[in-house]
């Protein structure tokens, strides 16, 4: 067995350092609310919007204030997840073929257009496709 100062001295280390843990872990928590109000000026993401892939095709998008919205390729609907400074990310789902996944676009200065990435992160009842992604280009409508 242990000396009983050794089993002390571990038992208030540990107590220690689950304290210290947990510190940090209301510090993360408490810098939450910043995250939250930098995505509160996501009303620059609302509109009209053009999608154009890598052939050039283009689909209309229609955001709302948070950034949500949708398009109609395959029944598609986007989800903002952050807007921090000009890097905005989210998810995409598509219904009419079963897939959903990611994307990140950055913004030019003025938010008037972007160059965006996106990834699978399922297709069908696929959690870990191969299938990859691709690149985009994202423009206002208004700015023609």
């Amino acid at each position: 067995m242990f000396p009983r100062y050794l089993t002390i001295s571990i038992i208030l280390a540990c107590a220690l350092l689950s304290g210290a843990c947990a510190k940090q872990a209301a510090s993360v928590d408490s810098q939450s609310p910043s995250m939250v109000s930098q995505a509160g000026d996501r009303h620059v993401l609302a509109g009209e919007w053009e999608y154009i892939d890598s052939t050039g095709a283009v689909v209309p998008l229609t955001l709302d204030e948070q950034g949500n919205g949708h398009y109609e390729w395959k029944e598609g609907h986007l989800e903002t997840h952050r807007l921090i400074d000009h890097t905005w990310s989210g998810m995409w789902f598509q219904e009419e073929n079963d897939r959903e996944g990611g994307f990140m676009v950055e913004f030019s200065p003025d938010f008037s257009e972007g160059e965006g990435q996106w990834w699978y992160s399922r297709i069908g009842t696929d959690n870990a496709p191969t299938l990859k992604g691709g690149t985009f280009h994202l423009r206002s409508a208004s700015s023609g």
